[in-house]
């Protein structure tokens, strides 16, 4: 596993942050989805850089009753999607966590 982002959470319900990797170096925000989505499958948040969607995030709980973010970051200049998971950490600080 491997942190590939850190972000802080927004009393407005948005994230602010960071994404990096060898091949990205970018800010970003998670913003919350439209609330009038009538589908169960439509994501939590929007991955936005540079005010272009380049993902989509869903909340799930874990096993052990923990809250996270399944993420997925993709754009036509990567050769297969990135999917990633957001934890909040102890800090206040939210990580995000790529493994294949």
């Amino acid at each position: 596993m491997s942190q590939i982002g850190s972000f802080t959470r927004n009393n407005d319900g948005t994230y602010t942050g960071t994404i990096k990797t060898l091949a990205i170096d970018a800010k970003a925000r998670l913003i919350p989805s439209d609330p009038a989505s009538a589908s169960d499958k439509a994501p939590d948040l929007r991955v936005v850089v540079s005010g272009v969607e380049i993902g989509a995030a869903w909340r799930r709980t874990s096993k052990e009753d923990r809250t996270y973010h399944s993420v997925k970051l993709d754009d036509p200049s990567f050769t297969a999607p990135i999917y990633a998971n957001l934890f909040e950490g102890e800090n206040g600080e939210y990580a995000l966590i790529w493994s294949r």
